[in-house]
């Protein structure tokens, strides 16, 4: 099944593969999750959701989930055995290695609150189309706010591999709102993550309209705003200060292994994502 399955991918290089297997392998640890009733307690959200059910063009490398009512003590090793159970159905062996978020705040995890998990998920595979020499070792970092910024939305949406089932997953609205919170206040100092930037112009693409009010709420429990409201000209004012001191060059390079084509973001340039903030719309 899984070769099959790969198949419909069409990879020609050996990235193209290993991203196309880092979904294949998403997809299969979300079902493990549902068969556990994992989803009965969180989320899904961020750029795999938006990947996965809503045909976002470009890769996405991690699971993200929210709870669905704040609780520091939830766990997901309960969780853990499941997945597992799902992979070797399928004939694929899998190891976890659990890390535990410290209190200091990391560089790679900064946007991240000390009270989220993550787990890495390991495959070891070796399908045909690879080259023995280039065997991936594919992770995928889990993640789990256990002390979310609530006042989002959710619904159910439809996945058919490796069966049909449904995942709970934020509304579009609410997506780009934790998107947008993202792009504006990441903690990352010498670092531009290209892939927030791209999914900032997939949303306007798609007309989806911020929802303001859980965007407020994001950036109030994260220290990143004070008043107790927020309006699109400050929201835009944001952007475009932005903008004016991100590199562009950064952001394309982080963003373009994750696509197919990059041609398509060839139009980047400050003055384009200046035009497209014009086009913000808000909920």
């Amino acid at each position: 099944m899984i070769t099959s399955w790969l198949s419909t991918y069409n990879p020609s290089t050996t990235l193209e593969t290993e991203q196309a297997l880092r979904e294949i392998m998403q997809e299969i640890a979300l079902a493990g999750l549902y068969r556990a009733g994992f989803f009965n307690h969180a989320a899904f959200y961020g750029g795999t959701a938006l990947r996965i059910f809503h045909g976002l063009d470009r890769f996405s490398e991690d699971l993200d989930f929210s709870l669905i009512n704040k609780d520091k003590t939830f766990k997901l090793e309960p969780f853990i055995q499941a997945v597992t159970n799902e992979f070797q159905a399928l004939g694929m062996q899998i190891s976890w290695k659990v890390k535990e978020k410290k209190e200091t705040t990391a560089i790679d995890s900064a946007f991240l609150k000390a009270d989220t998990l993550w787990q890495e998920l390991v495959l070891e595979t070796n399908l045909p189309i690879l080259n023995p020499a280039e065997k991936p070792r594919i992770t995928i970092k889990i993640e789990i706010d256990t002390w979310p910024p609530l006042d989002f939305k959710t619904e159910n949406r439809l996945l058919l591999k490796p069966f049909s089932f449904y995942v709970p997953c934020f509304t579009l609205p609410h997506l780009f709102a934790g998107k947008l919170h993202a792009l504006l206040f990441r903690k990352w100092t010498n670092r531009v993550k290209g892939r927030d930037w791209f999914d900032f112009e997939w949303y306007i693409r798609q007309g989806v309209p911020v929802n303001v009010d859980h965007f407020h709420k994001r950036a109030l429990e994260s220290g990143d705003w004070v008043l107790p409201s927020i309006n699109k000209d400050q929201i835009v004012a944001l952007l475009r200060e932005k903008i004016h001191v991100v590199s562009l060059d950064q952001m394309k390079d982080d963003v373009i292994p994750f696509l197919r084509n990059a041609e398509s973001i060839e139009i980047w340039s400050p003055e384009y994502f200046r035009l497209l903030f014009d086009q913000l719309k808000f909920e």
